[in-house]
């Protein structure tokens, strides 16, 4: 038989909150500090200062000058001059430094003979965004320092006219420009990303583990009582506001408080995190009831919601993941919220065009109804006596 709380004994959720210092800090101060903390990592917005090493085979004017042109580079500075290749590739290796120089012996002999030299680089490319930015930085030194040589020939030689000798060296130039984030600001492009991931994890581990105080306090029978539904709502919606308002403040803080482009509409913004949140509570719930073990409950959510960054398609695209990655990515509310931002944040898309994800996030009432009727199941299943 299933047993009632008495009234007399029944205290509001917001004190069993205010009782337990672990619950009060994963919704009041941990999560605004975890976000202060991803915002700093990113605040320079721009990456600077890449270590790069130099292998100088050919220790000529040709040479120093081109390592100069590289050290000249924001992106770049070179910290090392090695004196083999093998121990400039074990130093990329160990993560001493981003990438690598070569400068073969002869240099500038070739080029002084017509022949064409080879200057090679080695970077590591499992650091993604590193790799990125140190192959695009070599890039463009190399090409307007070989640029700037095949200018002066012309200068010497064929074109004495500077523009037309400048011309012939560069006879097709290009110029590329951004639409969306002009200034190639990082802080903006991760930063906006890692913190509803981290979100999503604190709201997916707080429901968990507020279900399972009341494991702990009563029992979930007792708890549930006659009415499942109104103890689930009640124990939920006050976690349901602090973790909105908790979204509403970073949306604030980034498009308002620091002036980040917003090209759509912040209203439709906050009423997805809603529409998110309760989401995550779904499946949060669903999980402890499961198991009805906090201690795998909270390992299967941490599984469950830990590397919602690597599926969200924001580092790395959604169209190139694999079928079983595009089912996991599914599966994740923030997924879904992420693709509304993006197109609200730096399209300003058509509330419209949002509505396919406005129904992904709809169907994460299956999880709750599945919740309920396992609560149901709790209640009615009859005690073992011993």
């Amino acid at each position: 038989m299933s047993s009632t709380t008495s009234p007399t004994k029944q205290f509001s959720e917001w004190q069993h909150l205010i009782g337990d210092p672990w619950l009060l800090s994963l919704v009041s101060w941990l999560p605004p500090l975890c976000f202060l903390i991803i915002y700093l990592i990113f605040s320079q917005g721009l990456a600077r200062d890449l270590s790069i090493g130099i292998v100088d085979l050919d220790q000529s004017r040709l040479s120093r000058a081109m390592t100069r042109y590289y050290d000249a580079s924001p992106t770049l500075a070179v910290k090392e001059s090695y004196p083999s290749l093998q121990e400039g590739i074990a130093a990329l290796r160990g993560g001493a430094i981003y990438g690598l120089i070569l400068f073969p012996k002869d240099m500038e002999k070739d080029m002084i003979r017509g022949r064409v030299p080879e200057v090679e680089a080695f970077y590591n490319n499992q650091f993604l965004l590193i790799g990125k930015l140190v192959k695009s930085s070599v890039l463009g030194v190399h090409t307007t320092f070989v640029a700037q040589i095949d200018t002066v020939k012309n200068l010497s030689t064929k074109s004495p006219v500077v523009g037309q000798a400048m011309a012939a060296a560069v006879p097709i130039s290009s110029q590329m420009k951004p639409l969306f984030n002009q200034n190639n600001n990082y802080a903006q492009f991760l930063a906006s990303a890692i913190i509803p991931a981290l979100w999503q994890i604190f709201i997916v581990m707080t429901t968990v583990l507020c279900i399972a105080a009341e494991l702990r306090r009563e029992g979930l029978a007792s708890w549930l009582g006659l009415r499942p539904v109104r103890a689930l709502f009640s124990k939920l919606v006050p976690y349901t506001l602090l973790f909105w308002l908790h979204g509403i403040s970073y949306l604030l803080t980034m498009f308002i408080y620091l002036g980040w482009p917003m090209h759509g509409n912040l209203g439709y913004l906050i009423f997805c995190q809603l529409l998110t949140v309760c989401a995550c509570q779904s499946v949060g719930a669903l999980l402890f009831f499961l198991s009805k073990d906090p201690a795998r409950s909270l390992g299967i959510a941490a599984a469950y919601a830990a590397p919602g960054l690597a599926f969200m398609g924001v580092t790395f695209p959604a169209t190139d993941m694999t079928l079983p990655a595009r089912m996991w990515r599914n599966l994740l509310p923030v997924s879904h919220y992420i693709d509304v931002q993006i197109a609200q944040v730096n399209y300003g898309a058509p509330l419209s065009l949002s509505q396919p994800q406005l129904q992904n996030l709809a169907l994460f009432i299956l999880p709750a109804l599945i919740t309920l009727l396992l609560a149901y199941k709790t209640v009615h299943t009859p005690r073992r006596v011993t």
